[in-house]
């Protein structure tokens, strides 16, 4: 079985589908990113053959999970999981740190910019080649441990990822 690092040393991307827009930086938004409008409504669009227009709540305790999981991704995209164990202290700490992250001014993000054939990392979604347009987004990919990308970003404050 492949992992998601060989597939992504095996298809390296280009630095312009890596690097997201610094939003601090334009007064407008650039062609670049101007994606075509639609003609319907949005909630029109997203409640299209949608029975319940709310982001599915998946529990993990359910013995059809997998099923529901399936589904709300071929749906929504997207979908909320309960009962899935995780503290809620962790999940506070995440977030904490997540907009501790994104607070940063865009050139010390770009410090732990993703590689082209890297998997981990700040930049955009891997996806983004595949659209005509760029994508108004910025995130940051962790696979395993985050330790050297803080000592990266907060070189004496980074004991908290051990």
């Amino acid at each position: 079985m492949t992992t998601l690092s060989e597939v992504y040393r095996n298809d390296p991307i280009t630095d312009h589908h890596i690097i997201p827009l610094d939003f601090d930086s334009i007064d407008e938004v650039p062609e670049s990113h101007t994606w075509p409008r639609f003609d319907e409504p949005i909630n029109k669009i997203q409640t299209h053959n949608i029975k319940d227009p709310l982001i599915p709540v998946i529990d993990l305790a359910s013995p059809n999970t997998r099923n529901l999981i399936g589904q709300a991704c071929e749906t929504w995209g997207m979908f909320q999981v309960i009962n899935h164990g995780v503290p809620s202290e962790l999940v506070k700490n995440v977030e904490y740190e997540s907009r501790r992250l994104f607070a940063l001014p865009t050139h010390e993000k770009r410090r732990v910019l993703r590689s082209a054939d890297g998997a981990t990392g700040y930049g955009v979604a891997r996806i983004s080649p595949f659209f005509d347009k760029r994508m108004w987004h910025e995130g940051f990919t962790i696979m395993g441990s985050c330790v050297d990308d803080a000592k990266v970003l907060w070189p004496h404050d980074y004991q908290r990822f051990w």
